[in-house]
C-alpha cells in the first residue's frame, strides 16, 4: 500500500500518561540538562515534522504549558485514563487530513531527531507504515500514512496501534538507525541512569 505523499506529516506526541511506575510526574521530570522529559521529546521530534501536536490528559494544565511553548499544538484527551489508544485517537482525529503521522511517546526522551526524520523520510518515499530499527530489533516511532486515518481515529483502550502493525507487517518499512534511544523507555527512575 503504497502512495505519493503531498500532504504534511504530523508528528504526535503522546503525553497523556499518568506514569504510575515512575512513582511521579515522570514527563515533568528534569532529566540531566535540565529539559523536562516531555519536552526533550518534543524538541526531538520537531526537527522530522511540519507540526506536532501533543495529547494531554485533563487537568495537566503545566505539561500542556510547556509542550505549547515548546512548538505543540495541545490536545486534550478526556479518555485518556482508558489507555494509549485513545489518546493516539484524539491526536489523529485532531490533524486528519494530514498525510501522515509520526508516533512518538513522551517518555522515550533520548530517540535522536535522526531516528524521527528517517521515520518521516520513509513515509515521505511512500511507505504505508514505517518504524525505526536499531540492531534488528524495531523501535519508536512509528510512523503511519494518511490510508490508516479511519482506523487510527477509531482507536481505543492500551495497545496504541499494535494490531495495526501486527496485521500489516509486510507493509512496514523498518528505518536502521545509529541510535539506541529508539529502544529506550522510561517507566522507572532507574530506567534513567547513565542518562
Amino acid at each position: 500500500m503504497k502512495r505519493e505523499m503531498t500532504r504534511e506529516i504530523v508528528g504526535v506526541l503522546l503525553a497523556a500518561g499518568a506514569g504510575k511506575r515512575f512513582g511521579g510526574d515522570k514527563l515533568l521530570h528534569r532529566l540531566p540538562d535540565g529539559a523536562p522529559m516531555a519536552v526533550a521529546a518534543a524538541n526531538h521530534l520537531r526537527p522530522a515534522c511540519a507540526r506536532m501536536v501533543a495529547v494531554v490528559r485533563p487537568g495537566h494544565d503545566e505539561l500542556a504549558a510547556l509542550l505549547l511553548a515548546a512548538g505543540c499544538d495541545i490536545v486534550v484527551c478526556p479518555e485518556a485514563e482508558g489507555g494509549m489508544g485513545h489518546s493516539l485517537a484524539a491526536g489523529v482525529r485532531a490533524t486528519a487530513g494530514a498525510g501522515g503521522w509520526i508516533v512518538a511517546l513522551a517518555d522515550m526522551p533520548f530517540i535522536a531527531s535522526a531516528s524521527h526524520r528517517a521515520v518521516a523520510s520513509g513515509l515521505r518515499a511512500g511507505a504505508s507504515l514505517a518504524a525505526s530499527q536499531y540492531q534488528g530489533r524495531r523501535g519508536h516511532p512509528v510512523g503511519f500514512s494518511g490510508v490508516w486515518f479511519a482506523q487510527l481515529a477509531a482507536l481505543t483502550g492500551d495497545q496504541g496501534a499494535r494490531a495495526i502493525l501486527e496485521r500489516h507487517r509486510a507493509e512496514l518499512i523498518l528505518c536502521p538507525v545509529d541510535d539506541p534511544g529508539v529502544l529506550r523507555d522510561i517507566d522507572r527512575p532507574a530506567d534513567l541512569v547513565g542518562a
